[in-house]
């Protein structure tokens, strides 16, 4: 009687077994993509499971041993393709996906984004930045009513001052006539609490851009869905 109980915990039933009100593509078209958790949605994408694990706990799988959404962002086709149960066409499939969220996130939209506040900067650049597995620096340049002309990345390895030439995060800036710039870096292990080399890093960069009249608005610090302001703590400006 105990063996035929512990069969009964650890099955799961096909999603072609479930009631259609359960299944996560049916649900998708009844209440709309937001409704579904991020097992569900990958579950959309990977279709089908394996013997004793449908799509969705397979999905589940996924997101536990591998650092969640943000770890799949990192993982390659070649790891993608080693997990059991994705092989070369799920791992296809996935990676189409995160590419399609990242182009959407970086297109231009018709009207520039104005730039306000902390958190209008991070959301132009925090879905690709936060995954990133190395620290790279990327510069935005805003013109005279803070609309967003573009985003450069002038810089790739740890931030500090012995090693970033503070000039380089100003030539796309001047060869663009950028009115003021906002630095942004990601710290790729998650947490985005500013070093002593940021602060003192800022610093320069702030003393920089008052001899050159273009001056620096904020500098941004990226981690996992988290980001800080230097400015609005007080750290290198003045």
């Amino acid at each position: 009687m105990d063996d035929d109980t512990d069969t009964d915990l650890t099955f799961t039933p096909r999603i072609g077994d479930m009631a259609s009100e359960d299944r996560p593509r049916e649900r998708l078209a009844q209440a709309g993509p937001e409704a579904l958790n991020n097992a569900e949605l990958l579950a959309i994408l990977l279709r089908t499971g394996l013997e004793g694990e449908n799509a969705v706990r397979l999905g589940e799988r996924l997101l536990a041993q591998h650092g969640g959404l943000v770890g799949l962002l990192k993982m390659s086709y070649t790891d993608l393709c080693k997990v059991k149960g994705i092989g070369p066409a799920k791992a296809a499939q996935l990676k189409a996906a995160v590419e399609l969220g990242r182009r959407i996130a970086a297109a231009s939209p018709a009207e520039k984004p104005t730039i306000n506040s902390p958190a209008d900067a991070a959301n132009v650049i925090m879905y690709e930045m936060r995954a990133l597995d190395q620290e790279v620096v990327r510069v935005l340049l805003l013109d005279t009513r803070n609309r967003l002309m573009g985003t450069v990345e002038v810089y790739r390895g740890s931030l500090n001052t012995s090693m970033i030439r503070v000039g380089e995060l100003f030539r796309e800036a001047i060869k663009q006539s950028a009115a003021s710039i906002i630095v942004a870096h990601n710290h790729p292990s998650g947490d985005p609490s500013p070093s002593p080399d940021d602060v003192a890093v800022t610093r320069m960069m702030v003393e920089a851009g008052r001899l050159l009249d273009i001056p620096v608005h904020d500098h941004i610090v990226i981690g996992h869905n988290r980001f800080v302001s230097l400015k609005e703590r007080g750290l290198g400006f003045s």
